[in-house]
């Protein structure tokens, strides 16, 4: 009696790994999203210090020209450098290739301290002007929240991993109120995964950081927008042609910031002083054009409801992406999306103008390019439409708008992958040898080849065996892959136990079929000499689950099997190998 009562108790109170996982999705949801209220408090709270009081300490002693203003990103570079360079080095820039790394190639480790260090120095850095979003800084700190409660209950690595996305997947959800975009932006960006056992998890964290949010902020959208639409079908060949423009942008955007990443790295002085000079150079900016100063959200708003002069717009493309490089580049904290929405805003409102004026009847105002720019800017930028159409269609709760996005933000990323394969996520790693693909270190499988992996000691069966000593066959045998070879030992095709199971009860076929008549003959191949990039590439075709290997020369001759499993054990274990070394 006791005992039974017992293992009803041990029933009752036993969870699950699965269990444990949605409960820390909701602990890491609700913690993300409490993280990123008092992350915006704390950017207020900065900016307030910074230019609410230097202006009354300076203004009394000025005359009209505000000579005092490079001075704050000064200060707010002088203060964020050690924090940086002493306290967190993964704080510096915007933080997501770190994520991703972690998360690729670290097993979704994420020291703590990060999430403290990135909160203090990207607010002191956006507080005082620094060209930079808060996105990158909520991702960072959501993620690390996932990472420490992963660690904490000794998770294995994917679900590491998978707590580490439902940190990014809040922050996005909780900063922009757009927990779908939260969501896509994690699996799209950070896992690249869009498995189930993953979504749930995500999606949950998402949600309650959304609701957490709400509760502070109120439910409204982040901007809101006048009623734009389609006007005319004639509109979308020029939303393909904005899309392209902003993809061309957008891959300025990357490139220029990557130049001063390298800029500042080679730079000889004092890591921790670097901030300040790029705080000064962009506070010289700011005294000329204050619009570059922060996420510019003001600004944004402006353009959207066609408030801005051309002029202006056209030069604050250019002043934008320096002041963010400036920003971002010589080592402070921030992120770049908030960046891209107001580069994508001016871009797309320079040319709204242009093509309102010359053909007024058949299309919107500049406001709707500017809209449509936003989004289709992030996506060139980026590398990930379906985050940059869902986060603006969030951002704006405007439904109108969609298709004209869509369009617009396929094109760009289309001409941006063309012009230059890396994102702006992306070229950090790739610098530094990390070629990410799907979740994966790509440059790791591209290191290996398919003859390290694959098995040679496969199972074959005769073109001609009857249906019946196929059955024998199989249950003698402990593979469940067998190489089809006919007369002339020729390959022709595989078997496999999954196939042959809806013919198990169909006793009367045992000796009028025959295995020529049942194998799968169009299959996907590989080769010997192919590295572990291309046959994961295949497998991810049709969700392929294992790959003959045939001759280069000539694939009527198999040499072996590779299995999924394999690649992906092989994968980790020099990955682990790769991080000891």
């Amino acid at each position: 009696m006791k005992a039974a009562k017992k293992e009803k108790l041990y029933h009752l109170f036993h969870f699950s790994e699965t269990q444990i996982l949605i409960t820390l999705a909701v602990i890491i949801g609700l913690g993300t999203g409490l993280g990123s209220v008092f992350f915006t408090w704390l950017i207020t709270t900065f900016k307030e210090l910074f230019f609410g009081y230097s202006e009354q300490m300076f203004m009394t002693r000025a005359d009209s020209f505000k000579w005092w203003i490079p001075l704050i990103p000064l200060a707010g570079g002088l203060i964020v450098g050690p924090i940086v360079f002493k306290f967190a080095i993964e704080a510096k820039g915007h933080g997501v290739p770190e994520v991703m790394d972690a998360v690729a190639r670290g097993g979704g480790v994420i020291r703590p301290r990060v999430a403290i260090a990135k909160a203090v120095a990207s607010a002191i850095c956006i507080g005082s002007g620094g060209s930079a979003g808060r996105e990158g800084p909520i991702v960072q700190i959501g993620s690390a929240i996932g990472s420490t409660f992963g660690q904490m209950f000794k998770m294995s690595s994917g679900r590491v991993r998978i707590l580490v996305g439902c940190g990014a997947a809040a922050g996005i959800s909780a900063v922009f109120n757009a927990p779908i975009a939260g969501v896509i932006f994690s699996l799209e960006i950070i896992l690249g995964d869009f498995a189930i056992r993953t979504f749930s998890p995500v999606l949950i964290s998402s949600v309650v950081a959304s609701v957490i949010s709400r509760a502070f902020w109120g439910g409204s959208p982040a901007f809101e927008v006048p009623n734009y639409s389609l006007v005319s079908a004639w509109e979308i060949p020029l939303y393909m042609i904005l899309g392209s423009v902003c993809g061309g942008v957008g891959v300025i955007f990357t490139r220029a910031l990557d130049f001063s990443e390298t800029f500042f790295d080679k730079l000889k002085v004092n890591p921790m002083v670097k901030p300040a000079i790029g705080g000064l150079l962009l506070g010289i900016i700011g005294m000329y054009y204050p619009q570059v100063f922060a996420d510019g959200y003001e600004t944004i708003k402006l353009t959207i409801y066609g408030q801005m002069a051309v002029v202006l717009t056209l030069t604050l493309i250019f002043l934008k992406i320096a002041a963010t490089c400036l920003t971002l580049g010589s080592g402070s904290s921030g992120g770049i999306f908030a960046p891209s929405l107001f580069i994508g805003a001016v871009t797309g409102s320079t040319f709204g103008y242009a093509i309102h004026y010359l053909f007024p009847d058949v299309t919107a105002s500049a406001g709707a390019y500017a809209l449509v720019g936003m989004g289709a800017l992030v996506g060139g930028a980026t590398h990930a439409p379906l985050t940059a159409i869902l986060i603006i269609f969030e951002m704006t709760n405007d439904y109108r708008i969609i298709l004209p996005l869509m369009v617009a933000v396929v094109f760009s990323t289309l001409v941006a992958r063309r012009l230059y394969e890396p994102s702006i996520y992306t070229i950090k790693l790739i610098k530094r040898g990390i070629f990410l693909k799907g979740g994966k270190d790509a440059a790791i499988l591209r290191a290996m080849k398919v003859s390290e992996v694959m098995k040679t000691d496969f199972k074959t069966i005769p073109a001609d065996m009857p249906l019946n000593q196929i059955m024998q066959k199989v249950e003698t045998s402990r593979g469940t892959d067998f190489a089809v070879i006919n007369g002339r030992g020729k390959f022709i095709g595989m078997l496999s136990l999954l196939d042959l199971i809806g013919l198990l009860s169909k006793h009367t076929l045992d000796n009028l079929v025959i295995a020529q008549d049942i194998v799968l003959t169009n299959l996907v191949t590989v080769s010997p000499d192919d590295d572990l990039e291309v046959a994961y590439n295949r497998f991810a075709m049709k969700g392929y689950r294992m790959l003959p290997v045939v001759n280069k020369t000539d694939t009527s001759i198999i040499l072996g099997i590779l299995h999924r499993d394999d690649v992906m054990s092989h994968y980790n274990r020099k990955l682990v190998e790769s991080m000891q070394q």
